[in-house]
């Protein structure tokens, strides 16, 4: 596949290219290009050309042309699923839900963008009004990582397109298709060329490239806190506006009043999800000492009943991991617990034999006995590993929760609801579930403390990311 720039598919002017490879087999499904500076100011110039026109276009055609795509997007659900599958591993059926919930929130945005208001000031002076306008930023620069390609790109398109901003986007490498099919159908849904342009590389050099060009007015990110304070410095430069969503580690506190059949569900379903791969999933789990025992027996249990297989088996819970580099990570995180005492409760070696033999797969792991010291409790796993540890006071199990420089999610189960409420305040963490886990919901704020981002995305407040403020002084004298 090309590059989409400008409403048509472009070649690169390098020959480098990227195979994209299914994890699960090892083949390879497709190449993409491997991007350049002089690749990056293309894409940019055609977003710069296309926001001038696009800035002016009421919002209600807007709104119009993102339900278009976002039915288109629902049209074409099994076929975005299967490619998304193939290029990440993820289970047939989770696919097909992000394609769904990515439309959905287009729908959202859509709707959003219409409720969006000025301020008119009552200052009461005479023959002067003052008028406080939102106008759009500008060139948007998306860099979206493999885990939710489609979904983590809808949080920054959909709001940027929705404000009038145009996008460039970079994908990861490891799963560009979906990305660069999606540019294709927005403009077949009738978006102008240039508005969503996507160009695939290396975040080295294309990444680097799209973020210190001087036209863009804002990076939206989503990856690692490392790339994330990387950007972060490089976009200072020029004063870019940034929303980055980064890095988690994300604590769950059970208490001893918790009801285990809704915590043990909800824990695995959560930890284990994506093997693990996105940034708020459960990686470490303090228990209360009394109950810790039939808590980890229970858990454990419920984690290795769990199906490792390739995605598009129907009946597999868990795909394999996306990539080498991001398998090892779990690897290294296990053997450092168990060399410090850590105990093996489930799970904790690669899958070997039969169909694992080409993919990197790794089963649900639960480490029992854990110390805040081990890697599994201060760094992220990013993949299907859980450590857990016993508490014996909720102050203590508070202070060990907020021990961290990630910040980006938390989860309290517990029957008393003022003692619920009350942990969930003291948490540091952008967003905290109580006594159940589900996907974040689009019309409330998403984002992290600390080092685990900047800004929030969805919600109104991710609308209003995209968008600069103007105070028009107005005299009406004669």
């Amino acid at each position: 596949m090309d590059f989409f720039i400008d409403g048509n598919w472009t070649p690169a002017t390098s020959s480098q290219l990227i195979r994209v490879t299914n994890p699960a087999t090892g083949e390879t499904l497709e190449t993409v290009p491997s991007g350049n500076a002089g690749d990056a100011d293309r894409a940019i110039v055609s977003a710069a050309k296309a926001f001038a026109l696009w800035r002016k276009v009421p919002m209600a055609r807007r709104a119009s042309l993102q339900h278009a795509a976002a039915q288109r997007l629902r049209e074409r659900a099994d076929e975005f699923a299967q490619l998304l599958t193939l290029e990440l591993g993820r289970p047939l059926a989770g696919s097909k839900n992000e394609i769904e919930r990515s439309a959905d929130l287009l729908d959202y945005f859509a709707e959003e963008g219409l409720r969006l208001r000025g301020e008119i000031p009552m200052i009461n002076e005479e023959s002067e009004r003052v008028l406080v306008v939102k106008e759009p930023l500008g060139v948007v620069v998306a860099i979206t990582p493999f885990n939710y390609p489609i979904t983590l790109l809808i949080f920054k398109l959909g709001a940027a397109l929705m404000t009038g901003c145009t996008v460039v986007a970079k994908p990861a490498s490891n799963t560009p298709l979906t990305t660069l099919l999606l540019a294709e159908l927005f403009h077949q849904a009738g978006y102008p060329p240039g508005a969503f342009n996507a160009i695939t590389g290396s975040g080295s050099e294309l990444g680097r490239a799209l973020v210190e060009h001087p036209v863009p007015r804002k990076i939206g990110f989503t990856g690692s806190s490392g790339a994330g304070k990387r950007i972060a410095a490089m976009a200072a430069v020029t004063n870019k506006r940034l929303t980055l969503e980064m890095g988690g580690q994300s604590p769950a506190i059970v208490c001893r009043d918790a009801k285990l059949d809704t915590a043990v569900t909800a824990l695995v379903r959560h930890s284990f999800a994506n093997s693990g791969q996105f940034c708020y999933r459960v990686n470490r789990i303090y228990v209360d000492r009394e109950i810790y025992p039939q808590f980890i027996e229970r858990f454990a249990r419920a984690a290795a009943a769990l199906k490792v297989g390739n995605g598009m088996d129907p009946d597999c819970d868990l795909g394999p991991m996306v990539s080498e580099k991001i398998f090892s990570t779990s690897v290294e995180h296990v053997e450092n617990a168990l060399a410090q005492g850590a105990r093996l409760a489930t799970g904790g070696e690669r899958l070997l034999g039969d169909d694992y033999d080409s993919g990197f797969f790794f089963p649900p792991t639960v480490l029992a006995d854990t110390r805040q010291s081990m890697k599994i409790m201060r760094e992220e796993t990013f993949g299907p590993v859980v450590g857990v540890m016993p508490y014996d006071s909720l102050a203590q199990a508070i202070e060990l929760a907020n021990d961290s420089v990630f910040g980006l999610a938390g989860y309290v189960f517990s029957s008393d609801l003022a003692v619920a409420l009350s942990t969930a305040e003291s948490l540091e963490a952008g967003s905290v579930w109580v006594n159940n886990i589900h996907r974040s919901y689009n019309m409330v704020p998403f984002g992290g403390y600390k080092e685990s981002g900047l800004g929030r995305e969805k919600s109104r407040h991710g609308l209003e990311a995209y968008l600069e403020l103007k105070t028009i002084y107005l005299s009406t004298a004669s």
